[in-house]
C-alpha cells in the first residue's frame, strides 16, 4: 500500500511538472522586469510605475531630481546624464530639505529630526553622470542615500559641480559607495564622499576624489557614522584625503592620497576610537596623518613621504592624544616647508611627532631623510616633545620608542626631556638630542 502511495504522488509530480512549463513562465514574467527611460521622459514616472527589483535603464539628459522610494530599484544610466532642476521644479524629499539633488535613495526618513522609521532596501544607482549642481540653488550632493539598507552607488561621475558628490547619512546601514569619480570645481562647498549622522558599516572602496578645495575633505566620516571601511581609493589634490572625526571603528586602507593641503588623513573626536589606518600611501602634503583630541588605535605599514610631516600627534591640555600603536610605518624624506600662512604653523622635516600625547608604542618603523627646509621649532625622525604651537601646554608621557630604523634625519630622535615615562630602547640610529638616546 505504502508503495501504491509513492507511485500515485510520483506520477501525480510528473504531470505537474510536464504540464507546467506554462506556470512557470508566467511566474517568472511577473516578477523582475526591465524598462527604458529615453532623453526627454521622466525617470521619476519609471520608478514610480515599477514594482520593486524592477530594473530601470536610463539613457540620455535628464533635468530632474529623482527619489527612490521602493525596495529593490536597480537604476542603470545609459551615456545618461543628470543636470540639476530649478528649485520650483525640485520636489523629492532630499531636495526639499536641502535643495536640487540628482539621486535619492530614502526610506521613511524625517529629515527635522533626521529619525528613520523604515529604511528602504536594496537600491542600487549606476552609471550616471551628474551636472550643474551648484549653490545657486542651494542643493548640497548629486546622490543622496538616506535612510537605507544594502544600497549600491558605483561607477558614477560627479564631474565639475559646485554641490558635494555623494552623502550616505541618517542611519544607512550596508551601503557600498564603489567605483564613482567625483572632480570638484573649485567653488564646491560640500564634500566629495561623505558618510555621516549615524551611518553603520559603510564600504567607501575604489574611487577617485579629485581637486576638493580648502575647508572641504575628499571623504568625510562623521558624526558617530560606526564600522566605516575606506579602502583603496585615488585622492589627488584635496585640502584632506580622509577626515575621520568623532566616527568610531573607521578603518583606512591602502589608499593613495597625494597633494594634499592640509593632510592625507586626520583622525580626530573624542568619539574616533579604534581607528585603524593601514597600508595607505601618503604624499605631497602638509601633514601626512593628522592625529588631534582622542585616543587608541593603529597605524601600521603606511608609506608617508615627501610631505612637511610625516605624522603629527598633536596633543594639549585640554584635548590629549594617546594610546595609538604606531608600527611598520616608512616615513621617509619629509623635506618639504610649511609655513602659517597656509597651514596656521610653521614646521618641516619631521618624521613622527609625538607633541604632549602620552602612552603611544613607535616600534619597528622605518624612518629616513627627514631633514627641515623651513622655519621649523622641532624637527627629527621621532620628535617627543611639550606641543610647541599655540601655547600648547602637553607634555609627553609614558611613550616608547623601540626598535626603529633611523638613517639621514635631522636628527634622528629629538626629546626636549620634557614629560616623564619616555623611553627609547632599541633603536638603530646614528644622531639624537639628548646623545644618549641611540644605542
Amino acid at each position: 500500500m505504502r508503495r501504491t502511495i509513492v507511485l500515485l504522488a510520483t506520477m501525480a509530480l510528473t504531470v505537474l511538472v510536464a504540464s507546467g512549463v506554462a506556470l512557470a513562465v508566467g511566474i517568472g514574467s511577473a516578477g523582475a522586469q526591465s524598462s527604458v527611460v529615453g532623453p526627454g521622459e521622466s525617470i521619476q514616472k519609471a520608478i514610480n510605475a515599477a514594482d520593486p527589483g524592477d530594473t530601470i535603464v536610463v539613457k540620455g539628459v535628464h533635468r530632474e531630481d529623482v527619489a527612490i522610494r521602493k525596495d529593490g530599484i536597480k537604476l542603470r544610466g545609459d551615456d545618461a546624464v543628470i543636470e540639476a532642476p530649478t528649485r520650483a521644479k525640485a520636489d523629492s524629499p532630499c531636495s526639499k530639505a536641502f535643495g536640487p539633488e540628482g539621486i535619492c535613495v530614502v526610506g521613511d526618513v524625517n529629515f527635522d529630526t533626521f529619525t528613520v522609521k523604515e529604511r528602504v532596501k536594496d537600491v542600487s544607482v549606476s552609471g550616471f553622470t551628474f551636472r550643474g549642481f551648484d549653490d545657486k540653488e542651494g542643493g548640497l550632493f548629486a546622490i543622496d542615500v538616506s535612510g537605507a539598507r544594502d544600497a549600491t552607488i558605483v561607477g558614477n561621475r560627479v564631474i565639475g559641480n559646485v554641490a558635494g558628490g555623494i552623502i550616505v547619512g541618517v542611519s544607512s546601514i550596508n551601503t557600498t559607495i564603489a567605483k564613482n569619480d567625483v572632480i570638484a570645481n573649485p567653488k564646491t562647498n560640500a564634500g566629495g564622499i561623505v558618510v555621516t549622522d549615524g551611518s553603520l558599516n559603510t564600504k567607501v572602496v575604489n574611487n577617485v576624489v579629485k581637486s576638493i578645495p580648502e575647508g572641504e575633505n575628499a571623504i568625510d566620516v562623521i558624526f558617530e557614522s560606526t564600522n566605516t571601511t575606506i579602502a583603496g581609493n585615488d585622492l589627488i589634490g584635496n585640502w584632506v584625503g580622509v577626515f575621520n572625526v568623532d566616527a568610531p571603528g573607521t578603518k583606512i586602507l591602502s589608499n593613495d592620497v597625494s597633494r594634499s593641503g592640509f593632510a592625507g588623513t586626520v583622525v580626530a573626536g573624542q568619539k574616533a576610537a579604534n581607528a585603524k589606518v593601514v597600508g595607505n600611501d601618503i604624499s605631497g602634503g602638509a601633514w601626512g596623518i593628522y592625529v588631534g583630541n582622542t585616543k587608541r588605535g593603529s597605524f601600521a605599514g603606511n608609506t608617508i613621504h615627501d610631505n612637511c610631516a610625516g605624522m603629527g600627534f598633536d596633543a594639549f591640555k585640554a584635548e590629549p592624544v594617546g594610546d595609538f600603536e604606531v608600527k611598520a610605518n616608512t616615513i621617509e624624506d619629509n623635506t618639504r616647508s610649511c609655513r602659517a600662512a597656509q597651514v596656521e604653523r610653521n614646521f618641516s622635516g619631521i618624521g613622527i611627532a609625538l607633541l604632549g600625547a602620552s602612552g603611544m608604542e613607535v616600534t619597528g618603523n622605518q624612518i629616513s631623510g627627514n631633514i627641515p627646509s623651513g622655519p621649523t621649532p622641532v624637527s627629527g625622525g621621532v620628535v617627543v616633545t611639550t606641543n610647541p604651537y599655540f601655547g600648547g601646554s602637553a607634555k609627553p608621557r609614558n611613550n616608547s620608542v623601540t626598535g626603529n630604523h633611523f638613517g639621514r634625519n635631522k636628527p634622528d630622535i629629538f626629546w626636549d626631556k620634557s614629560g616623564t615615562g619616555n623611553r627609547f630602547v632599541g633603536n638603530l640610529c646614528n644622531t639624537s638630542v639628548p646623545t644618549r638616546l641611540c644605542n
